[in-house]
C-alpha cells in the first residue's frame, strides 16, 4: 500500500453495489497479500499509478459508505496501480486560539474522531488504510489498531491525541481542506489524478473499481477484466463485471 502521509508534509454513494464488510479483518489481511499473485501481470513502474484522494469525516455516513464499499474494496483489488491519501477533516472548522480549537459538523464526537484517524495515519504508515477501514466499519479504533499495527501502542496514539501533534495534524489537514479548487461544496470529496470535476465524482461512486482500471494507462491487471483473486487456499474473490464493464459486485467463492 502507498497511502501517502501528507499530513505534516504538506454524502451517500449513489447505486453502491459493492459489498466487503462480510469478509472478516484476518481474511482481508490475508487478501491484500494475495491480491496481484494469481495469474497477475505486475505493473509498469514508469507508468504513474491512480491518485485517489479523499476528503472526508469519521462520522459522515457517506463518507463511510464510500470507505467501506468503494475506496477499500478498490484499493485491495487494485492497490499496485493506485495509491489512496485520507484526509480526515471535511465540513470542520478551525477557531484560531493558541490551543487551535476545531468544530465538527456531527459535534465533538467526529472532531475526535478526525484527529483520531489523524494520528493514526501518521503513526501507522503502511497500516493506516486497513485500520481506518475497520474503525469506519463501525468497530472501535483500539482494537482496530491492535489487529492491522500490533507494534504501535494505544498510547502513542493517547499522547497524539492529548498533546500537540493531534492539533498539527489537525491544522494541515485544515491548510489542505481549504486549498482545494474548487472549493469543496460536500463531503465526500473525491480527487482523482489530482483533479477534481463532477463528471468524475459520478463515475467514481458509480463504480470507483472500474473508473481506476480506466484512468490506469498501463497494462491493466487481469482483475480489471474479472480474473480471480485468491484470498488462501480455499477461498476465491471475484469481481463480476457486468454488460457496461463495470465491477457490478464482488464474489467470494469457497
Amino acid at each position: 500500500m502507498r497511502l501517502i502521509g501528507r499530513l505534516l508534509r504538506g454524502a451517500a454513494a449513489a447505486s453502491v453495489t459493492v459489498r466487503t464488510p462480510e469478509i472478516k479483518h484476518e481474511a482481508v489481511k490475508t487478501f491484500q497479500k494475495q491480491c496481484m499473485e494469481v495469474n497477475a501481470t505486475r505493473p509498469n513502474q514508469a507508468v504513474p499509478p491512480v491518485s485517489v484522494i479523499l476528503y472526508y469525516e469519521s462520522l459522515c455516513p457517506a463518507c463511510r459508505a464510500v470507505i467501506t464499499q468503494q475506496l477499500f474494496p478498490t484499493w485491495t483489488m487494485l492497490q499496485d496501480i493506485m495509491t489512496v491519501t485520507l484526509v480526515p477533516y471535511g465540513n470542520a472548522k478551525e477557531i484560531p486560539s493558541p490551543n487551535s480549537h476545531f468544530t465538527c459538523q456531527h459535534g465533538e464526537p467526529e472532531c475526535r474522531g478526525n484527529m483520531i484517524e489523524a494520528c493514526i495515519i501518521h503513526l501507522t504508515g503502511h497500516s493506516a488504510f486497513q485500520i481506518i477501514y475497520c474503525m469506519e466499519s463501525a468497530a472501535a479504533a483500539q482494537p482496530c489498531l491492535q489487529l492491522y499495527a500490533p507494534s504501535v501502542s494505544w498510547s502513542s496514539v493517547d499522547s497524539c491525541l492529548k498533546g500537540g501533534l493531534g492539533r498539527q495534524l489537525m491544522h494541515a489537514n485544515a491548510v489542505m481542506t481549504g486549498a482545494l479548487h474548487p472549493a469543496h461544496t460536500h463531503v465526500r470529496w473525491v480527487i482523482l489524478n489530482g483533479e477534481y470535476t463532477e463528471e468524475n465524482e459520478d463515475k467514481a461512486m458509480s463504480s470507483l473499481f472500474h473508473f481506476v482500471c480506466q484512468l490506469y494507462k498501463g497494462v491493466e491487471p487481469p482483475v480489471c477484466s474479472g480474473a480471480p483473486v485468491r484470498l488462501n487456499t480455499t477461498k476465491t474473490l471475484t469481481c463480476i463485471i457486468d454488460d457496461d464493464k463495470h465491477c457490478s459486485r464482488l464474489n467470494m467463492d469457497s
